[in-house]
């Protein structure tokens, strides 16, 4: 387990905490900082499985090239870019829900 993934979630239990002490006492800055360590937190653990995911499938892409030739090779960096092209929309997807999720909050309180 890699630095990210632990401070992420680090950060997502400390915002969550944050998050209850600030909706206890009716502080509603406090409760929304708690909600934003969650999600900062949370972009940090997926960087941290990223990074992850990244090295292990090098690394088995390079055992596999190094073994099997240059035609491996080719197909196991077009795999490494494939994943990291999906890892990336991931986080784009995941970036735009919650951006769509505080925005719908917006509105719901300034109504």
């Amino acid at each position: 387990m890699n630095s990210e993934k632990i401070e992420g979630k680090f950060d997502q239990v400390a915002g969550k905490i944050k998050q209850s002490v600030g909706e206890a006492v009716g502080n509603q800055k406090l409760a929304n900082s708690g909600v934003a360590d969650q999600v900062k937190g949370a972009a940090k653990e997926t960087w941290g499985n990223a990074k992850d995911t990244a090295a292990v499938v090098n690394d088995d892409s390079h055992s596999r090239a190094v073994v099997e030739g240059d035609d491996l090779k080719h197909r196991a960096e077009n795999s490494a870019h494939n994943m990291r092209e999906k890892i990336a929309d991931a986080a784009q997807n995941v970036k735009n829900s919650v951006n769509e999720k505080l925005d719908n909050l917006k509105r719901e309180h300034r109504s």
